[in-house]
């Protein structure tokens, strides 16, 4: 069965091939305040928690629908914990220009 253009244009992140960052093996196994803390460490994310946000978004995009419900919840909520970490940076930064 030939692809439709549609359904190509749902699997645009299959052709990502960056190679900036290298978080821990497993890291996306663990639980969420480890994989917060990791993805908001400058050696995983040279650019801050911004980066790291990313890449989880990212990876959660990709795995798609064979995450299972836990794992789901999981790495959501350690996209809450690194909002929270990002937002309290912004704050800092806030006051330091003040």
């Amino acid at each position: 069965m030939a692809r439709t253009k549609s359904a190509s244009k749902k699997r645009w992140v299959k052709n990502v091939t960056t190679d900036s960052t290298h978080p821990p093996k497993d890291l996306f196994t663990k639980s969420a305040p480890v994989i917060a803390r990791s993805l908001a460490s400058k050696k995983v994310s040279p650019k801050g928690p911004g980066s790291g946000m990313r890449m989880l978004t990212y990876f959660i995009n990709r795995a798609g629908k064979g995450l299972t419900a836990s794992r789901r919840r999981t790495l959501e909520r350690a996209k809450e914990l690194l909002h929270e970490r990002i937002e309290k940076e912004k704050q800092r930064e806030k006051k330091k220009a003040a």
